[in-house]
Protein backbone atom coordinates (compact mmCIF):
# COMPACT_ATOMS: atom_id res chain seq x y z
CA UNK A 1 0.00 0.00 0.00
CA UNK A 2 3.09 2.62 0.46
CA UNK A 3 3.51 2.38 -3.23
CA UNK A 4 0.25 3.82 -3.88
CA UNK A 5 1.00 6.31 -1.42
CA UNK A 6 3.77 7.53 -3.05
CA UNK A 7 1.57 7.59 -6.43
CA UNK A 8 -1.38 9.54 -5.38
CA UNK A 9 -1.45 13.03 -3.59
CA UNK A 10 -1.09 13.52 0.06
CA UNK A 11 -4.65 15.33 -0.26
CA UNK A 12 -6.25 12.65 -1.62
CA UNK A 13 -4.66 9.78 0.91
CA UNK A 14 -7.71 9.67 3.79
CA UNK A 15 -10.54 9.97 1.07
CA UNK A 16 -11.66 7.02 2.71
CA UNK A 17 -10.98 7.48 6.27
CA UNK A 18 -9.81 4.45 8.01
CA UNK A 19 -7.44 3.01 11.10
CA UNK A 20 -5.51 0.89 8.69
CA UNK A 21 -5.29 3.90 6.19
CA UNK A 22 -3.70 6.27 9.14
CA UNK A 23 -1.04 4.00 10.36
CA UNK A 24 -0.30 3.44 6.96
CA UNK A 25 0.34 7.05 5.95
CA UNK A 26 2.04 7.60 9.28
CA UNK A 27 4.62 4.32 8.98
CA UNK A 28 4.74 5.75 5.13
CA UNK A 29 6.06 9.27 6.22
CA UNK A 30 8.34 7.84 9.61
CA UNK A 31 9.84 6.13 6.20
CA UNK A 32 10.24 9.12 4.28
CA UNK A 33 11.97 11.32 7.08
CA UNK A 34 9.13 13.58 7.54
CA UNK A 35 8.88 12.70 11.44
CA UNK A 36 13.26 13.36 12.00
CA UNK A 37 13.46 14.92 14.77
CA UNK A 38 17.50 15.55 14.90
CA UNK A 39 18.35 16.59 18.77
CA UNK A 40 21.27 18.48 19.31
CA UNK A 41 23.99 16.88 21.83
CA UNK A 42 22.39 18.86 24.77
CA UNK A 43 18.88 17.35 23.70
CA UNK A 44 17.54 20.13 22.44
CA UNK A 45 16.10 20.82 18.71
CA UNK A 46 16.85 23.18 16.12
CA UNK A 47 13.78 25.30 14.48
CA UNK A 48 14.43 23.60 11.53
CA UNK A 49 16.69 20.53 10.64
CA UNK A 50 18.49 21.39 7.06
CA UNK A 51 18.95 18.82 4.74
CA UNK A 52 20.61 21.10 2.53
CA UNK A 53 23.14 24.76 2.56
CA UNK A 54 19.60 26.68 1.58
CA UNK A 55 18.49 27.27 5.00
CA UNK A 56 21.99 27.81 6.82
CA UNK A 57 21.59 31.87 6.14
CA UNK A 58 17.75 31.85 7.79
CA UNK A 59 18.68 31.65 11.93
CA UNK A 60 16.60 28.87 12.31
CA UNK A 61 19.64 26.56 13.19
CA UNK A 62 19.62 28.22 16.51
CA UNK A 63 17.09 27.07 19.40
CA UNK A 64 14.06 28.63 20.13
CA UNK A 65 12.32 28.18 23.79
CA UNK A 66 8.86 27.72 22.79
CA UNK A 67 9.54 25.53 19.35
CA UNK A 68 11.16 23.00 21.75
CA UNK A 69 8.63 23.05 23.87
CA UNK A 70 5.65 22.35 21.41
CA UNK A 71 8.76 19.64 19.43
CA UNK A 72 9.08 18.00 23.00
CA UNK A 73 5.36 17.77 23.92
CA UNK A 74 4.25 16.21 20.78
CA UNK A 75 7.20 13.27 21.15
CA UNK A 76 5.75 13.48 24.62
CA UNK A 77 1.89 12.50 23.88
CA UNK A 78 3.54 10.12 20.98
CA UNK A 79 5.25 7.94 24.03
CA UNK A 80 8.96 9.14 23.19
CA UNK A 81 9.64 10.25 26.54
CA UNK A 82 12.66 10.10 27.41
CA UNK A 83 13.62 12.43 24.38
CA UNK A 84 10.91 14.88 25.39
CA UNK A 85 11.93 14.89 29.01
CA UNK A 86 15.86 15.15 27.88
CA UNK A 87 15.07 18.54 26.10
CA UNK A 88 13.23 20.13 29.04
CA UNK A 89 15.92 19.05 30.99
CA UNK A 90 18.05 20.87 28.91
CA UNK A 91 16.34 24.05 29.04
CA UNK A 92 15.84 24.06 32.75
CA UNK A 93 19.73 24.04 32.35
CA UNK A 94 19.86 26.65 30.31
CA UNK A 95 17.44 29.01 32.46
CA UNK A 96 19.34 27.78 35.37
CA UNK A 97 22.70 29.24 33.70
CA UNK A 98 21.01 32.30 33.05
CA UNK A 99 18.89 32.95 36.13
CA UNK A 100 20.81 36.49 36.55
CA UNK A 101 18.15 37.28 34.30
CA UNK A 102 15.22 36.40 36.46
CA UNK A 103 16.87 38.18 39.74
CA UNK A 104 17.49 41.36 38.02
CA UNK A 105 14.11 41.74 36.83
CA UNK A 106 12.38 41.22 40.00
CA UNK A 107 15.12 43.46 41.72
CA UNK A 108 14.58 46.15 38.93
CA UNK A 109 11.30 45.85 36.94
CA UNK A 110 12.31 49.00 34.81
CA UNK A 111 14.82 47.05 32.77
CA UNK A 112 12.32 45.11 31.44
CA UNK A 113 12.04 47.94 29.15
CA UNK A 114 15.12 46.73 26.88
CA UNK A 115 14.09 42.91 25.36
CA UNK A 116 17.88 41.94 25.78
CA UNK A 117 18.19 41.96 29.64
CA UNK A 118 15.18 39.75 29.67
CA UNK A 119 15.47 36.13 30.05
CA UNK A 120 16.46 34.68 26.04
CA UNK A 121 14.00 32.54 24.29
CA UNK A 122 16.50 31.79 21.60
CA UNK A 123 20.16 30.88 21.96
CA UNK A 124 22.55 28.57 20.77
CA UNK A 125 21.53 25.24 21.47
CA UNK A 126 24.95 23.34 21.16
CA UNK A 127 26.33 25.26 24.17
CA UNK A 128 23.70 26.23 25.48
CA UNK A 129 25.08 29.65 25.25
CA UNK A 130 23.48 32.93 24.81
CA UNK A 131 23.60 34.97 21.24
CA UNK A 132 24.94 38.29 21.32
CA UNK A 133 22.69 39.95 18.53
CA UNK A 134 19.61 41.85 19.22
CA UNK A 135 16.59 40.24 19.83
CA UNK A 136 12.85 40.59 21.13
CA UNK A 137 13.29 38.15 23.72
CA UNK A 138 10.40 40.41 25.58
CA UNK A 139 8.43 37.23 24.97
CA UNK A 140 6.18 35.69 28.02
CA UNK A 141 4.12 32.97 25.74
CA UNK A 142 7.80 30.93 25.65
CA UNK A 143 8.78 30.91 29.36
CA UNK A 144 5.25 30.33 29.96
CA UNK A 145 4.88 26.92 27.67
CA UNK A 146 8.78 26.21 28.93
CA UNK A 147 7.33 26.73 32.87
CA UNK A 148 4.01 24.18 31.38
CA UNK A 149 5.64 21.17 30.08
CA UNK A 150 8.19 21.71 32.62
CA UNK A 151 5.73 21.32 35.68
CA UNK A 152 3.52 18.68 33.52
CA UNK A 153 6.41 16.42 33.21
CA UNK A 154 7.53 16.41 37.43
CA UNK A 155 3.92 15.88 37.82
CA UNK A 156 4.08 13.15 35.86
CA UNK A 157 7.23 11.47 37.23
CA UNK A 158 9.39 12.12 34.34
CA UNK A 159 12.28 14.16 36.19
CA UNK A 160 12.80 14.69 39.02
CA UNK A 161 12.28 18.36 40.69
CA UNK A 162 16.07 19.01 41.63
CA UNK A 163 16.83 21.87 43.90
CA UNK A 164 18.31 24.04 40.70
CA UNK A 165 15.32 23.82 39.01
CA UNK A 166 12.88 24.44 41.74
CA UNK A 167 14.62 27.83 42.54
CA UNK A 168 14.68 28.91 38.75
CA UNK A 169 11.01 27.72 38.40
CA UNK A 170 10.20 30.09 41.62
CA UNK A 171 12.57 32.17 40.37
CA UNK A 172 10.40 32.79 36.82
CA UNK A 173 7.09 33.48 38.79
CA UNK A 174 8.23 36.07 40.33
CA UNK A 175 9.94 37.36 37.14
CA UNK A 176 6.02 37.05 35.73
CA UNK A 177 4.53 39.20 38.85
CA UNK A 178 7.63 41.62 38.48
CA UNK A 179 6.90 42.55 34.74
CA UNK A 180 3.14 42.50 35.81
CA UNK A 181 2.43 39.84 32.87
CA UNK A 182 -1.32 40.23 32.43
CA UNK A 183 -0.44 44.06 31.39
CA UNK A 184 3.71 43.10 29.54
CA UNK A 185 3.46 44.52 26.17
CA UNK A 186 5.76 41.76 25.16
CA UNK A 187 6.41 40.44 21.47
CA UNK A 188 4.54 37.39 21.35
CA UNK A 189 4.45 34.05 19.30
CA UNK A 190 5.96 36.01 16.34
CA UNK A 191 8.89 38.15 17.84
CA UNK A 192 7.59 41.99 16.28
CA UNK A 193 5.79 44.78 17.42
CA UNK A 194 5.46 44.35 21.61
CA UNK A 195 1.56 44.45 23.04
CA UNK A 196 -0.74 43.24 25.83
CA UNK A 197 -1.51 39.92 23.71
CA UNK A 198 -4.21 37.39 24.81
CA UNK A 199 -1.77 34.06 23.17
CA UNK A 200 0.87 35.56 25.57
CA UNK A 201 -0.98 35.64 28.65
CA UNK A 202 -2.89 32.41 28.09
CA UNK A 203 0.69 30.21 28.22
CA UNK A 204 1.75 32.33 31.37
CA UNK A 205 -1.31 31.37 33.03
CA UNK A 206 -1.01 28.04 31.51
CA UNK A 207 2.00 27.67 33.10
CA UNK A 208 1.13 29.02 36.40
CA UNK A 209 -1.52 26.44 36.57
CA UNK A 210 0.74 23.63 36.02
CA UNK A 211 3.38 25.23 38.64
CA UNK A 212 0.60 25.50 41.09
CA UNK A 213 -0.09 22.11 41.17
CA UNK A 214 3.53 21.30 41.62
CA UNK A 215 4.22 23.40 44.58
CA UNK A 216 0.88 21.81 46.53
CA UNK A 217 2.72 18.35 45.84
CA UNK A 218 5.96 19.77 46.50
CA UNK A 219 5.76 20.09 50.26
CA UNK A 220 9.37 20.53 50.98
CA UNK A 221 10.74 21.81 47.40
CA UNK A 222 9.65 25.69 48.43
CA UNK A 223 11.10 27.46 51.26
CA UNK A 224 8.59 30.58 50.50
CA UNK A 225 5.73 27.33 49.78
CA UNK A 226 2.36 29.43 51.66
CA UNK A 227 3.41 32.70 50.06
CA UNK A 228 4.55 31.52 46.55
CA UNK A 229 1.19 29.00 46.65
CA UNK A 230 -0.83 32.60 47.51
CA UNK A 231 1.57 34.71 44.80
CA UNK A 232 0.88 32.02 42.20
CA UNK A 233 -3.30 31.89 42.48
CA UNK A 234 -3.01 35.95 42.29
CA UNK A 235 -1.30 35.96 39.80
CA UNK A 236 -3.74 33.43 37.59
CA UNK A 237 -6.84 35.47 38.68
CA UNK A 238 -5.19 38.45 37.15
CA UNK A 239 -4.26 36.54 33.38
CA UNK A 240 -7.55 35.14 33.33
CA UNK A 241 -8.93 38.25 34.22
CA UNK A 242 -7.27 40.17 31.16
CA UNK A 243 -8.31 36.78 29.01
CA UNK A 244 -11.89 37.60 30.05
CA UNK A 245 -11.65 41.23 28.75
CA UNK A 246 -9.48 40.24 25.41
CA UNK A 247 -10.49 37.64 24.05
CA UNK A 248 -11.65 35.36 21.77
CA UNK A 249 -9.11 38.47 20.25
CA UNK A 250 -5.47 38.69 20.41
CA UNK A 251 -5.21 42.20 21.63
CA UNK A 252 -7.50 45.01 22.43
CA UNK A 253 -5.07 47.81 23.51
CA UNK A 254 -2.91 49.99 21.75
CA UNK A 255 -2.55 51.71 18.51
CA UNK A 256 -3.14 49.79 14.71
CA UNK A 257 -0.14 47.92 15.07
CA UNK A 258 -1.02 46.64 18.47
CA UNK A 259 -4.88 46.16 18.14
CA UNK A 260 -5.40 42.65 16.29
CA UNK A 261 -8.83 40.94 16.10
CA UNK A 262 -7.77 37.30 14.52
CA UNK A 263 -4.27 35.74 15.51
CA UNK A 264 -3.63 31.91 14.63
CA UNK A 265 -1.37 32.09 18.19
CA UNK A 266 -4.82 32.17 19.78
CA UNK A 267 -5.34 27.69 18.33
CA UNK A 268 -2.77 27.41 20.81
CA UNK A 269 -4.65 28.74 23.81
CA UNK A 270 -6.43 25.49 23.13
CA UNK A 271 -4.72 23.10 22.27
CA UNK A 272 -2.61 22.21 23.70
CA UNK A 273 -2.13 24.75 26.60
CA UNK A 274 -6.27 23.77 27.55
CA UNK A 275 -6.78 27.45 28.79
CA UNK A 276 -9.47 28.26 26.29
CA UNK A 277 -12.97 25.75 26.17
CA UNK A 278 -16.23 26.02 25.27
CA UNK A 279 -17.69 29.14 23.34
CA UNK A 280 -14.76 31.34 23.73
CA UNK A 281 -12.45 28.55 21.99
CA UNK A 282 -15.65 27.49 19.38
CA UNK A 283 -15.58 31.47 18.35
CA UNK A 284 -11.64 31.15 18.12
CA UNK A 285 -11.64 28.46 16.35
CA UNK A 286 -14.49 30.02 13.83
CA UNK A 287 -12.77 33.34 13.58
CA UNK A 288 -9.31 31.69 12.61
CA UNK A 289 -11.04 29.87 9.74
CA UNK A 290 -13.12 32.28 8.74
CA UNK A 291 -10.47 35.40 8.44
CA UNK A 292 -7.33 33.56 8.65
CA UNK A 293 -7.65 30.28 6.43
CA UNK A 294 -6.47 30.35 2.76
CA UNK A 295 -6.35 28.27 -0.10
CA UNK A 296 -3.16 26.31 0.98
CA UNK A 297 -2.58 27.03 4.67
CA UNK A 298 -3.68 29.69 7.65
CA UNK A 299 -2.57 33.28 7.81
CA UNK A 300 -0.39 34.38 11.34
CA UNK A 301 -2.56 37.54 11.29
CA UNK A 302 -4.21 39.60 8.36
CA UNK A 303 -1.42 42.37 7.64
CA UNK A 304 1.24 39.87 8.09
CA UNK A 305 4.10 41.01 6.22
CA UNK A 306 6.84 37.89 7.33
CA UNK A 307 7.45 36.07 3.49
CA UNK A 308 4.87 38.31 1.76
CA UNK A 309 5.39 37.85 -2.13
CA UNK A 310 8.00 38.11 -3.34
CA UNK A 311 9.67 38.39 -0.35
CA UNK A 312 13.41 36.70 -1.79
CA UNK A 313 13.18 39.43 -4.19
CA UNK A 314 12.92 42.82 -1.65
CA UNK A 315 15.31 41.48 1.11
CA UNK A 316 18.11 39.87 1.33
CA UNK A 317 18.88 37.26 3.21
CA UNK A 318 20.47 38.14 6.13
CA UNK A 319 17.54 40.93 6.29
CA UNK A 320 14.56 38.28 6.08
CA UNK A 321 14.57 36.80 9.49
CA UNK A 322 16.04 40.09 11.24
CA UNK A 323 14.51 41.69 14.33
CA UNK A 324 11.64 43.46 13.06
CA UNK A 325 9.72 43.89 17.29
CA UNK A 326 11.07 47.65 17.16
CA UNK A 327 10.07 48.53 13.73
CA UNK A 328 7.69 46.86 10.76
CA UNK A 329 6.83 49.64 8.84
CA UNK A 330 9.62 49.01 6.11
CA UNK A 331 8.84 45.43 5.72
CA UNK A 332 4.94 46.22 5.71
CA UNK A 333 4.77 48.57 3.16
CA UNK A 334 6.16 45.30 0.99
CA UNK A 335 2.86 43.65 1.56
CA UNK A 336 0.24 43.42 -1.39
CA UNK A 337 -3.53 43.06 0.06
CA UNK A 338 -3.81 39.67 0.16
CA UNK A 339 -0.36 38.35 -0.18
CA UNK A 340 0.14 36.97 3.23
CA UNK A 341 2.41 33.88 3.86
CA UNK A 342 0.54 30.92 4.63
CA UNK A 343 1.44 28.94 7.54
CA UNK A 344 1.79 25.17 7.83
CA UNK A 345 1.52 25.12 12.06
CA UNK A 346 -2.21 25.84 12.44
CA UNK A 347 -4.36 23.47 10.25
CA UNK A 348 -2.73 20.30 12.61
CA UNK A 349 -3.97 22.18 15.55
CA UNK A 350 -6.81 22.88 14.55
CA UNK A 351 -7.58 19.30 12.67
CA UNK A 352 -6.64 18.02 16.70
CA UNK A 353 -9.05 20.68 18.30
CA UNK A 354 -11.89 18.89 15.93
CA UNK A 355 -11.11 15.37 16.83
CA UNK A 356 -10.99 16.00 20.61
CA UNK A 357 -14.12 17.55 20.59
CA UNK A 358 -15.62 14.75 18.64
CA UNK A 359 -14.20 12.34 20.92
CA UNK A 360 -15.78 14.45 23.95
CA UNK A 361 -19.00 15.39 22.17
CA UNK A 362 -19.30 13.04 19.40
CA UNK A 363 -20.37 15.79 17.37
CA UNK A 364 -20.73 14.99 13.23
CA UNK A 365 -19.38 17.95 12.32
CA UNK A 366 -16.23 18.02 14.47
CA UNK A 367 -15.39 14.69 12.66
CA UNK A 368 -15.67 15.80 9.12
CA UNK A 369 -13.63 19.45 10.31
CA UNK A 370 -11.18 17.39 12.08
CA UNK A 371 -10.63 15.00 8.84
CA UNK A 372 -10.52 18.24 6.42
CA UNK A 373 -7.97 20.21 8.52
CA UNK A 374 -6.04 16.99 8.22
CA UNK A 375 -5.88 16.86 4.75
CA UNK A 376 -5.35 20.28 4.53
CA UNK A 377 -2.52 19.51 6.07
CA UNK A 378 -1.11 16.73 4.13
CA UNK A 379 -1.64 18.48 1.21
CA UNK A 380 0.99 20.83 2.33
CA UNK A 381 3.95 18.65 2.26
CA UNK A 382 6.05 19.36 -0.15
CA UNK A 383 6.20 16.97 -3.12
CA UNK A 384 9.38 15.33 -5.46
CA UNK A 385 9.60 18.25 -7.61
CA UNK A 386 10.37 20.55 -4.85
CA UNK A 387 13.91 21.75 -4.02
CA UNK A 388 13.71 20.10 -1.17
CA UNK A 389 12.49 16.88 -2.14
CA UNK A 390 9.24 15.03 -1.22
CA UNK A 391 7.42 14.68 2.36
CA UNK A 392 9.05 18.02 3.64
CA UNK A 393 7.07 20.15 6.22
CA UNK A 394 7.16 23.82 5.35
CA UNK A 395 7.00 26.61 8.00
CA UNK A 396 4.84 28.16 5.37
CA UNK A 397 3.77 28.86 1.30
CA UNK A 398 4.48 32.17 -0.08
CA UNK A 399 4.05 33.34 -3.16
CA UNK A 400 6.81 33.67 -5.59
CA UNK A 401 5.98 35.26 -9.23
CA UNK A 402 1.94 34.01 -8.72
CA UNK A 403 3.08 30.55 -7.46
CA UNK A 404 2.56 29.06 -4.05
CA UNK A 405 6.13 27.60 -2.40
CA UNK A 406 7.16 26.81 0.13
CA UNK A 407 9.70 29.23 2.14
CA UNK A 408 13.50 28.63 3.04
CA UNK A 409 12.68 27.07 6.44
CA UNK A 410 12.12 23.85 4.90
CA UNK A 411 11.72 21.66 7.13
CA UNK A 412 10.32 23.24 10.39
CA UNK A 413 10.36 21.07 13.05
CA UNK A 414 7.37 22.78 14.17
CA UNK A 415 4.84 22.05 11.61
CA UNK A 416 6.16 18.08 11.81
CA UNK A 417 5.31 17.94 15.46
CA UNK A 418 1.88 19.39 14.84
CA UNK A 419 1.43 17.04 11.65
CA UNK A 420 2.05 14.31 13.75
CA UNK A 421 0.10 15.22 16.89
CA UNK A 422 -2.97 15.68 13.53
CA UNK A 423 -2.66 12.10 12.61
CA UNK A 424 -2.17 10.56 16.16
CA UNK A 425 -5.15 12.09 17.04
CA UNK A 426 -7.29 10.79 13.78
CA UNK A 427 -6.45 7.49 14.73
CA UNK A 428 -7.79 7.82 18.04
CA UNK A 429 -11.12 8.99 16.43
CA UNK A 430 -11.24 6.10 14.12
CA UNK A 431 -10.22 4.05 17.00
CA UNK A 432 -13.03 4.86 18.84
CA UNK A 433 -15.36 4.88 15.71
CA UNK A 434 -13.99 1.43 14.73
CA UNK A 435 -14.33 0.13 18.16
CA UNK A 436 -17.63 1.72 18.57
Amino acid sequence: MSSELSQTKPAEWLNEPTLSRVEEIIQFLTEQGTFRFPALDTGLFSAAAFEHAHGEDTGYSNVWTRDVVHIAHALWVLGQRDEAARAMLALGKFYTGSKNRFTDLIADPALAADPMRRPHIRFAGHALEELPEKWSHAQNDALGYWLWLTCKMVLAEQFKLTDDLAEVLRLLVRYFQAVQYWQDEDSGHWEEVRKVAASSIGAAVAGLKAFRNVVELELHAFADRDELLELTCQLIDKGYAALDRILPHECVDGDEKQVRQYDGALLFLIYPLEVVSGPVADQIVADVTTHLQGPIGIRRYLGDSYWCADYKELLSAESRTADFSDDLNSRDALLKEGTEAQWCIFDPIASVIHGRRFLELGTEEDRIKQLEHLQRSLAQLTTAESRFGAYRCPESYFLEKDKWVPNDITPLLWTQANLRLALHWMRQTLVAQEGA
